[in-house]
């Protein structure tokens, strides 16, 4: 069962990684390290009190990408046509409309991550 009452207001993704149990905690770092490598000029901030990555200069929260820590996994929140443009790689993780979750006790698809990362930066260079 998960934490009872509301989420705490965290100052900084440090403080939101930390919160989180050990494994999380590991999860969420490398999942930081592949974003911040995908996108290095993206601007790490909290959105929706979730570590979030603004992939264009001043970008509103459909312009972001967030991650989130859980129990058992970690959520990729990158946006409903990214994900369906890698829907066929996308299917052996359990995926919301704009997320997609990797297990903990299982290694991130790396070089997955970092196609959709930079596929949704196209999209929302070529949209501006």
């Amino acid at each position: 069962m998960g934490k009872k009452g509301p989420m705490p207001n965290f100052k900084t993704i440090d403080d939101y990684i930390n919160s989180q149990p050990n494994e999380a905690q590991s999860v969420l770092q490398e999942l930081r390290r592949i974003i911040k490598e995908a996108a290095p000029e993206a601007t790490e901030v909290l959105n929706y009190k979730v570590p979030s990555f603004t992939l264009v200069a001043d970008g509103k929260r459909d312009q972001q990408i967030m991650i989130a820590g859980y129990a058992k996994f970690v959520s990729l929140y990158i946006f409903p046509t990214t994900m369906e443009a890698f829907s066929d790689q996308l299917k052996a993780y359990k995926q919301g409309k704009g997320s997609v979750q990797f297990p903990l006790n299982k290694p991130l698809p790396k070089d997955l991550i970092i196609k959709m990362v930079k596929s949704r930066k196209e999209a929302l260079l070529k949209a501006n």
